[in-house]
């Protein structure tokens, strides 16, 4: 297994410790204005995601929370928010440099914020694809816009090692780019394009499935946001290329028989005569009232041929209350 490729990436993000580089990730999401939070700027300025992965439904009863990639630490605070207690965030980076730099900012984050203590953050050296913990030792794991730089085979095992670390139960929050049209192999091989998160996005099916494929039996779409352009006149392409930012809850919950519910924002009305419909399946319609269902309960509910159920089409944002 030829790894070679990832030493660019360590290249990037040890010089990104050193000098931030404000321009380096471009976060789709507002960053969360939370009572009695105060982030320091540096933090801002490290802040080298394309996404959140600080969802406060997910952060309840004080939650363990593991967080891979730790950047400037902005995540990790906003986990300890949640959890503040010792050792309740534990954060992993190959990049000593960067880890060094978390370290720094959250003296920093002290002095600003007084419910904070460096100690709630336990920051480990380690590789996503060997993480430095126990079986179902987590709660949560979070990767903001790292698992994209790995190639097949490696996301599969970082995949395979964050489910390894979760709890039954627990939830793998991801955010990473995809894009639906085909990248040239020399767009893919571009192992600097690569580091900076551009050319190792893949279709938005492709990166549900290999979630799946690990055994995460509910997978919810949270967000899907445009963010990069490639093209002809900055980047060796002959078209455009556009490339989003996805937000991904993925469960580890038991696989169902009939496979994986995938939530991609798909709501079902019934308007029929009665009060309610029910499939028969677990699924009850109230009428006039809409339900988030996940895919296969909306291919499930149009296959039945009814004219009193209308399905939408996916909005790529759900936000819980649905059908499993």
């Amino acid at each position: 297994m030829d790894l070679s490729y990832l030493e660019t990436t360590k290249d990037v993000y040890k010089k990104a410790a050193e000098s931030p580089d404000v321009g380096l990730c471009c976060t789709t999401t507002p960053i969360w204005q939370l009572p009695g939070l105060d982030i320091p700027s540096i933090m801002l300025q490290m802040n080298y995601g394309c996404g959140s992965t600080v969802h406060p439904r997910d952060l309840s009863n004080s939650p363990s929370i593991l967080y891979i990639g730790v950047g400037g630490g902005m995540e990790l605070l906003q986990f300890a928010y949640f959890s503040r207690r010792k050792g309740g965030v534990i954060g992993v980076d190959v990049v000593d440099e960067m880890l060094t730099a978390s370290q720094t900012n959250f003296k920093e984050a002290e002095e600003k914020n007084s419910w904070f203590q460096s100690d709630f953050v336990d920051l480990r050296k380690g590789d996503a694809l060997n993480l430095p913990l126990k079986d179902e030792e987590v709660d949560v794991v979070a990767q903001n816009c790292l698992f994209n730089i790995f190639k097949a085979d490696e996301l599969k095992k970082a995949l395979q090692e964050t489910y390894r670390v979760l709890k039954p139960h627990g939830r793998l929050v991801l955010s990473d780019p995809t894009c639906e049209s085909g990248m040239p192999e020399h767009i893919k091989n571009d192992e600097r394009l690569r580091a900076l998160c551009l050319s190792g996005a893949l279709p938005l099916k492709d990166y549900i499935k290999t979630i799946t494929d690990c055994g995460f039996g509910t997978v919810e779409i949270r967000a899907r946001r445009p963010y990069r352009i490639l093209s002809p006149q900055h980047y060796d392409v002959n078209e455009l290329i556009y490339i989003e930012s996805v937000e991904i809850c993925a469960i580890k919950d038991p696989m169902p028989e009939d496979g994986p519910c995938v939530f991609t924002g798909k709501t079902a009305i019934y308007f029929g005569d009665e009060e309610f419909f029910d499939d028969k399946k677990g699924h009850t319609l109230l009428a006039n009232q809409p339900l988030s269902v996940c895919d296969k309960t909306a291919g499930a509910l149009a296959d039945l041929g009814r004219k009193d159920i209308f399905i939408s089409e996916s909005t790529y944002f759900y936000d819980g209350g649905g059908c499993c």
